[in-house]
């Protein structure tokens, strides 16, 4: 019998093994991590780590990592949080970001796959007030990678804010949230091994996000909900 050889890693890396053991004993210890008795603590000793974790993989701060279902929330976490402001989009974006857009101005991609740098300058000093640009890190169909960090040096020139959908790059290519100088990130789990169902908005410190759901208060009253411990412990696992 031939052996399958799977090499669609950008639709989704195989889960590993050391994740799934340590998803396997985070859910029979469970545990509330708003709870404050030892199991709650427990669990919220984990979740801190594995934001700990993620924060060391991806160059940010763990506060400034907001826990999400996957890529997709985490991506229109972001679109959605500044309604009052332009919204910019290149024309190679994942469908996640195309359908929150509506009908954002989309950015001309030059024939090499990179993103027209004179056509954001220009359609952003058009717009006269500060823009929400949002541009991937790369590409998950070409494989292009975007000068994210220039990209920023010019939406921050005119007063804008950029957020990265860097959910092709996260462990694939080194990545600093600190360094590309990008406002809001976007990562996923299982495009870097991880599992499927959790993922993380990182929000530059200071920049006030409106909450995505109200209730509890978690994710510093970011998102609201009990968190997904299992998933976020895989995911810290993923990220060492």
């Amino acid at each position: 019998m031939a052996k399958t050889v799977y090499l669609d890693f950008n639709a989704t890396a195989p889960i590993r093994p050391e994740v799934v053991t340590a998803m396997v004993t985070m859910m029979e210890r469970g545990g509330n991590p708003s709870s404050v008795h030892q199991a709650g603590r427990t669990a919220r000793n984990r979740v801190e780590e594995a934001r700990a974790s993620l924060a060391h993989l991806v160059g940010c701060k763990a506060q400034e990592i907001i826990f999400t279902s996957g890529g997709t929330e985490a991506n229109n976490f972001a679109l959605s949080s500044f309604r009052d402001r332009p919204l910019f989009i290149s024309a190679g974006e994942h469908d996640s970001v195309l359908a929150a857009a509506g009908q954002a101005f989309r950015l001309p991609i030059k024939s090499d796959g990179l993103l027209d740098l004179a056509a954001l300058e220009t359609q952003l000093g058009k717009a006269g007030e500060g823009a929400l640009v949002s541009v991937m890190y790369a590409n998950n169909e070409t494989g292009v990678i975007q000068p994210i960090a220039e990209i920023a040096t010019c939406v921050h020139d005119k007063g804008g804010l950029l957020h990265c959908d860097a959910i092709q790059a996260a462990g694939k290519i080194p990545l600093n949230f600190s360094e590309l100088g990008v406002d809001m990130m976007s990562v996923s789990a299982h495009k870097f091994g991880g599992p499927q169902g959790i993922g993380a908005l990182v929000v530059r410190d200071g920049l006030a996000v409106p909450p995505l759901l109200k209730g509890g208060g978690q994710e510093l009253g970011r998102r609201a909900g009990t968190e997904n411990v299992a998933g976020i412990v895989g995911m810290g696992v993923d990220a060492l």
